[in-house]
């Protein structure tokens, strides 16, 4: 396979895994993943980015923290806004059908409100990833450095699928900010942007089979020549 193949193909081949083998992961494939996305562009280099790995007594730690206020009744707290205030289409569309999608292949119903709470608890558990990465930045970084961080962000999901890897984004362990700074020892300026499952696939979850579907070319690129 040409250089060109191999790299289209780790691209168009990371979704997120929501479902993972408890598989180690060597720590120096870690650091490799890690060194090969701090590649990524930032504005005047000042690569605003920090990630903790969390593994083995640590993880268990976190997400033993984290998923006893949630059973407890407690849902966290908004850190950013990340969606918008009022949904619109297409985006409406788009984020409902992802929802029933996955949703349907889990074999949940709109209604079995204690299974949809279940479903959403895995992500304070990295959906039983070994590895589980909480990337910052410093509170006072402006909106450059969220556009930075989201590319470094992006490196390390595809740089993971050098190795075979999966990973899974998961912006819903922002809502416990103050409980992963607490737990991690971070400093308190520090602005949590996402948490990161990472790991081996676990091919027999059913969740792991959904694909979601892609805007065509023509959707989202205008090519200017005149």
């Amino acid at each position: 396979m040409q250089d060109s193949e191999i790299i289209l193909d780790a691209i168009t081949s990371r979704r997120a895994i929501r479902g993972f083998r408890p598989t180690d992961v060597a720590p120096e494939t870690i650091r490799r993943i890690l060194a090969a996305a701090g590649r990524a562009p930032s504005g005047s280099n000042i690569q605003p980015w920090f990630v903790d790995v969390v593994t083995d007594l640590a993880l268990a730690r976190l997400t033993s923290h984290i998923t006893a206020l949630f059973d407890a009744g407690e849902r966290g707290t908004k850190s950013y806004p990340y969606y918008p205030d009022t949904w619109r289409e297409p985006y409406l569309g788009r984020r409902r059908k992802l929802g029933w999608d996955l949703y349907g292949m889990l074999g949940i119903k709109r209604h079995e409100k204690e299974k949809l709470a279940a479903q959403h608890r895995r992500n304070f558990l990295f959906f039983d990833a070994p590895v589980g990465l909480i990337l910052s930045i410093e509170r006072d970084m402006g909106i450059g450095s969220w556009l930075d961080s989201g590319m470094f962000a992006q490196n390390i999901m595809i740089a993971a699928r050098a190795f075979g890897l999966h990973t899974c984004p998961i912006q819903a362990l922002a809502a416990w900010e103050p409980q992963i700074i607490e737990e991690l020892g971070l400093p308190e300026n520090r602005r949590v942007v996402c948490g990161m499952a990472l790991g081996e696939a676990d091919p027999d979850m059913p969740a792991n089979a959904l694909e979601t579907e892609r805007m065509a070319l023509e959707d989202f690129a205008r090519f200017h020549d005149k």
